[in-house]
């Protein structure tokens, strides 16, 4: 027993020193990209980290703290879809039935108006749907007209603010095409299944059960002085989104909102306000199929949604220059090839879901079948937003680099799975001198680039040591990694 005690003290100890170490990552990376506010929640088999920087309300000189909740964008579409799957679970609706069957009024791409649009294109963004030019003029319509405008003003070709490019030309259900206004028709759809309004649904059926105190009605916050203002900066950092000043906004007037007529009203693709640690809720749930909160779903539906609903092949779909290239149902699968790379170092896929709007990114995803997760929010940066080596942004690259080292580290401590190797200078200019433990002295040694791509790799032959010279190669970031045919071990090297 005593040496069990000092055994879970010792990972204890060693999980600090990690979180600790992760946040000093951060910092500095929140220090070089000129990061106005930052959230982060990493669990790893309970193992959880987490890190709090910068400003909420850089007017009011707020800082950012666990309570510090975002309006989280895109990643607010996993939350919706989880909605309609919980519907479909409990009978309302069939994943593959014709949606008209439930709206009052047919609804067809005009282009094949004999195939029905399903529940399963909506939420996999391959309806033929797409933001057509009519889209923004009808959500200026929804949030200042009064009475709110029916959604099919938008979809139909008898509708005011409906466009011939709100469709596509492709067979419904064959071509991806990214869009809000998929999942502005979903939560339509589940005030009609549920016959309450998206958000009262929402809040009772998903959101308490996850442990969640946000919603997609800011009226129900406890604390406006909790939310993040959203930056961007030119010459100076300029509001761009939910700069309240701690004053609770006037609750509009919804005497005259008819269920089931246009849920866009209340954001369901991206206007749901919550905590990172309330944001992963969510991914833990999906990992472990509800064993974490219950919500009263089934496996099999659990399954269901994070099963690859489309996979791109080249030509069909937009796959935002590599970002996208399988989704399931209402989430995105990444770590499948270089341009989606999250963790290298983890050969598993990511499911989850990016975020970005009005100066904020957003990240939420986990390891299927695992307790592993990991949410972020950032709410302004200086420098702004460019594609790194990948198809993220630079900085999303440098804030999974550091969790991905973080999860790893954890993940062999606890298995006791790691190989204590050294490299030596680090960072280097022309050479590095790597130590490993005289047991692992036959392995074999790579150095890899950002992608992951082996460039160079050479045996140790029963060296304990062994120098990898760096003549050629590119100052940058890469990694060492060290296989023994069993275990296997990365880290990170700098070359100057």
């Amino acid at each position: 027993m005593q040496k069990k005690i000092i055994l879970l003290f010792l990972l204890f100890q060693v999980s600090s020193f990690l979180s600790q170490n992760l946040e000093t990552t951060l910092q500095e990376i929140a220090d070089d990209f000129g990061v106005m506010g930052m959230s982060l929640y990493v669990n790893v088999n309970g193992t959880v980290s987490e890190t709090y920087i910068g400003h909420r309300d850089y007017t009011r000189n707020l800082p950012v703290n666990e309570n510090t909740q975002y309006r989280i964008a895109s990643v607010s579409k996993s939350f919706t879809a989880l909605g309609l799957i919980k519907l479909i679970n409990d009978g309302a609706i069939g994943l593959d039935d014709d949606i008209s069957e439930v709206l009052d009024y047919e609804l067809r791409n005009p282009n094949f108006l004999n195939i029905p649009i399903t529940c399963r294109m909506l939420l996999s963004h391959t309806s033929s749907l797409q933001d057509g030019s009519g889209y923004a003029p009808f959500l200026d319509a929804t949030y200042n007209q009064s009475p709110i405008p029916n959604i099919s003003e938008l979809l139909l070709a008898s509708g005011s603010n409906y466009t011939a490019n709100m469709w596509r030309q492709e067979i419904p259900g064959t071509y991806f095409t990214y869009s809000n206004i998929n999942y502005g028709l979903i939560g339509t759809l589940i005030e009609v299944l549920s016959g309450q309004r998206f958000d009262i649904f929402m809040r009772e059926q998903i959101l308490i059960p996850l442990e969640v105190d946000g919603s997609f009605n800011i009226q129900d916050l406890i604390d406006i002085n909790n939310v993040s203002v959203l930056y961007r900066y030119n010459n100076g950092w300029e509001a761009q989104w939910d700069n309240y000043q701690g004053i609770m906004p006037i609750a509009p007037n919804l005497n005259d909102y008819i269920l089931g007529t246009n849920g866009i009203y209340f954001a369901p693709h991206g206007g749901l306000r919550i905590t990172a640690i309330e944001m992963n809720s969510i991914a833990r749930a999906l990992a472990s199929d509800g064993a974490f909160y219950n919500l009263n779903i089934t496996e099999e539906n659990y399954q269901l949604m994070k099963a690859i609903a489309w996979d791109y092949n080249g030509s069909n779909g937009d796959n935002y220059g590599g970002l996208f290239n399988r989704w399931a149902l209402g989430l995105h699968h990444a770590n499948l090839s270089t341009s989606d790379a999250i963790c290298i170092a983890i050969s598993e896929i990511f499911i989850g879901h990016p975020g970005e709007a009005y100066g904020l990114i957003s990240d939420n995803y986990f390891i299927e079948g695992s307790d592993v997760s990991f949410s972020f929010l950032i709410n302004g940066v200086q420098q702004g937003y460019q594609v790194g080596t990948a198809a993220f942004y630079t900085i999303e690259e440098d804030i999974f680099e550091a969790i991905c080292m973080h999860i790893n580290q954890i993940l062999n401590q606890v298995t006791f799975n790691d190989i204590n190797f050294e490299i030596i200078p680090n960072p280097a200019k022309s050479y590095i001198t790597i130590t490993l433990p005289s047991e692992l002295s036959n392995s074999e040694i790579g150095l890899l680039d950002i992608k992951g791509k082996t460039i160079k790799s050479i045996r140790t032959e029963n060296k304990e040591s062994i120098d990898l010279m760096l003549l050629g190669i590119s100052k940058g970031v890469y990694f060492i990694q060290v296989n023994d045919g069993e275990k296997s071990s990365i880290k990170k090297l700098i070359v100057e």
